[in-house]
């Protein structure tokens, strides 16, 4: 299932079988995916802070992290995406935005690539969240 719906930072598609979403914006079938939680709980089962930055994740907002472990995840703050994410098994779901690879967000395209629109009515491209990869004691930005 793909679903189109207005995330914490931008319009977003979300499913949590990465490839289709891969498919769907022309991307190649393993290109990783950000994986946004429902809450810090859920987090931790991914994946393990470093201790330097338990912190700096605890309160971020907007901000995906790429762990050691290689995974990018993203707990989201905003409480209606929060529930909305509490919804899917296991509170997660891989997410990206709803626009084509290398192109503009166009309405039209999400609605017809996605199964289910929730909230069609505040749908709108919004700044992506800012990446950071953490080490155990540095931090790169990336995005």
């Amino acid at each position: 299932m793909i679903y189109l719906a207005q995330s914490d930072t931008t319009a977003g598609l979300l499913s949590q079988d990465k490839a289709r979403l891969n498919v769907l914006k022309g991307r190649a079938k393993d290109k990783p995916c950000v994986i946004t939680v429902a809450s810090l709980c859920i987090l931790k089962g991914f994946a393990r802070v470093p201790k330097a930055h338990k912190a700096l994740v605890r309160r971020a907002k907007k901000t995906s992290f790429i762990y050691p472990n290689g995974l990018c995840l993203r707990c989201v703050k905003d409480a209606r995406h929060a529930k909305f994410l509490a919804s899917f098994e296991g509170g997660w779901a891989y997410s990206t935005s709803a626009n084509e690879h290398g192109k503009d967000f166009d309405i039209n395209w999400a609605k017809s690539v996605a199964d289910e629109i929730f909230d069609a009515d505040i749908l709108s491209q919004g700044k992506s969240s800012a990446i950071f990869k953490l080490g155990k004691k540095s931090i790169k930005k990336i995005r």
